[in-house]
């Protein structure tokens, strides 16, 4: 019977994994440790082995090597892009309700002189902060729609920039805009925040926020921000799915982790960090490097990636 109690949660897990479904809202929130229950289950294995117990052997190993498969490939570099447009180099940070020092996130963008940076919960006064700060002078063209709290958001760029229509969920605005990039044309861009799944009455927010992020199109594409989920969450997936490639996946960096960085609790519990913030790329854009950056008052790495946009025809 204790063989069985290791090994049945790896089995379940790898079988709920898989699903093209968010089972249940525990579950959403569970499955966002994925790479920690693929490391933990290497233990039950050894545990059926050494029981000789050689049914619970084969589904632990049949559960670890389906777990293996689904997080060791984030380790491993997509190889060359086949891009061979301009760069765009992408930023994108959480600010905390506002709560980063407008000088910091400032000097960040003259440290990497990125050609778009997004941010989300922009609050008006960080916004206030901001443009005294300097930052018009370094990416002086913008879609802004800061609100107090958590909701707000931004896209800022290098390049002229058209504003679309943002994606409103559950009080969360989602800033979309279209960035003219020299020698690349028109390049979609979308400042993603859906609310956090952190209670059951937020899940259906935190899914539909998701869900009405856009395909990729006929022009490139860049989804940027705080996804509020990991590469195993199934929404993220059906991205995956459509087209788009997660840049610190395709660099090997995909175990990197953006939150929390640092010491975070729920319900007394220490949470682990996880990767959900990403910068995603739609079809024909390639991707260079990815990095995460540390800004003060803030629990989420900014993220940063250097991406290849297909030329203009």
């Amino acid at each position: 019977m204790l063989v069985w109690v290791v090994v049945t949660p790896f089995a379940v897990w790898a079988v709920l994994r898989p699903v093209p479904a968010d089972v249940h809202f525990r579950w959403v929130q569970l499955v966002a440790f994925t790479p920690y229950a693929a490391l933990a289950s290497a233990v039950a294995p050894l545990v059926a082995l050494a029981s000789r117990r050689w049914t619970a052997l084969a589904v632990s190993l049949a559960a670890t090597a389906s777990l293996a498969a689904w997080v060791l490939p984030r380790a491993l570099p997509a190889g060359e892009t086949a891009a061979d447009g301009p760069p765009l180099r992408v930023l994108s940070s959480n600010l905390l309700m506002g709560s980063v020092p407008a000088t910091a996130l400032v000097d960040l963008v003259r440290k990497l002189q990125p050609d778009v940076l997004t941010v989300q919960e922009l609050t008006p006064g960080a916004a206030s902060a901001l443009e005294k700060a300097g930052l018009a002078r370094l990416l002086p063209y913008k879609t802004e729609r800061p609100r107090p709290g958590v909701g707000g958001s931004a896209i800022y760029a290098r390049h002229p920039v058209t504003p679309g229509q943002a994606i409103e969920v559950g009080g969360f605005g989602q800033a979309a805009a279209t960035v003219d990039v020299p020698g690349a044309g028109p390049v979609g861009v979308v400042s993603v925040h859906p609310c956090a799944p952190s209670r059951a009455d937020r899940f259906r927010c935190w899914a539909d926020g998701l869900a009405a992020l856009p395909p990729p199109g006929r022009t490139p594409r860049i989804l940027a921000g705080d996804f509020n989920a990991t590469l195993d969450h199934t929404a993220v997936r059906e991205l995956l799915g459509e087209g788009y490639a997660d840049a610190a996946d395709a660099t090997g960096d995909g175990f990197v982790t953006t939150w929390p960085y640092r010491p975070w609790h729920f319900n007394g519990f220490g949470i682990p960090p996880v990767t959900i913030d990403h910068v995603l790329a739609g079809p024909g854009v390639g991707v260079r490097t990815f990095a995460v950056h540390t800004l003060p008052a803030t629990d989420h790495r900014a993220v940063f990636a250097e991406l290849v946009l297909p030329r203009a025809a």
